[in-house]
């Protein structure tokens, strides 16, 4: 891929939430809303196109009780998924999944604050494999998200919850549900293990504002933006995600193929000798 000379990286800025435990302490790369994305807010978000692959169990925004007041605008319309942009959320691992739905309240608020909207990411996935409802709308069509600078068109953001650079663990259960959240999500005809064009909206990516950029379909945030974002070990496990949203969409096909349907012809011919 060939990107244009790299900017330095911009420091990661410390925040803290009063009055919540570590597990709650999370740091953040720079915004990643463009105004394009800004400007697409003014249509309303049409009808996603349903891919062949089921959709997966996925926990509504009213089960984690999302704080709807909150969102500034509704969601814009994506016209459905050519790319899945993978991230982390940067946060600790020791965290109880029973835990997740006050986090989520944690990452709305901070999504919001910073101007975003609503909460950036479109999915989020946590350790036990359990799929949640990121940013409003994404359960019945394809919305555009604000998640990856330049890139938010077109695509879709999901974060693994929990940090995920050099040495710890991505946990199966959550690589299995983020490559069927992808299998599900994007357009038909589109393979996961290939690669997809897109044009930046924001010379604050990796690309000038204009400017082709080549991505696998499933990439990640580092691939557009300058971060270590979706942290190295989780980073490693692309290439799986990749085969087995795949081998999802392929089953998925094969089970919607009609059966050739048999005639008195073909039962004529089962009785010759």
């Amino acid at each position: 891929m060939r990107h244009r000379k790299p900017k330095p990286k911009r420091p990661y800025r410390l925040w803290f939430v009063a009055l919540l435990p570590l597990a709650f302490l999370v740091t953040w790369d720079e915004p990643v809303r463009d105004d394009a994305a800004a400007r697409r807010h003014a249509r309303p978000a049409g009808a996603g196109t349903v891919p062949g692959v089921p959709r997966p169990e996925i926990v509504p925004r009213r089960d984690w009780h999302a704080n709807e007041k909150m969102v500034r605008e509704r969601p814009a319309s994506s016209h459905g998924v050519r790319t899945v942009f993978i991230h982390h959320t940067n946060q600790p691992n020791d965290y109880e999944c029973s835990e997740v739905p006050r986090m989520l309240r944690t990452l709305e608020a901070d999504h919001v604050r910073r101007g975003w909207d609503d909460l950036g990411y479109n999915f989020i996935v946590d350790h036990c494999g359990k799929i949640y409802e990121g940013r409003s709308g994404g359960l019945k069509r394809s919305v555009e998200g604000a998640h990856t600078m330049g890139f938010n068109a077109h695509s879709m953001g999901i974060a693994a919850l929990g940090n995920f650079q050099l040495g710890n663990e991505v946990p199966q259960p959550m690589l299995d549900s983020i490559a069927t959240l992808a299998a599900w999500k994007l357009r038909p005809g589109v393979d996961p293990r290939g690669r997809t064009r897109m044009v930046s909206s924001s010379d604050l990516s990796r690309f000038d504002k204009g400017k082709s950029a080549t991505f696998h379909v499933i990439a990640a945030h580092q691939d557009a933006y300058e971060t270590n974002c979706p942290g190295k070990a989780l980073y490693g496990k692309l290439g799986e995600i990749r085969r087995k949203a795949f081998q999802l969409r392929e089953q998925a096909a094969a089970r919607q193929k009609p059966k050739r349907p048999s005639t008195e012809a073909d039962a004529g011919r089962g009785d010759r000798h």
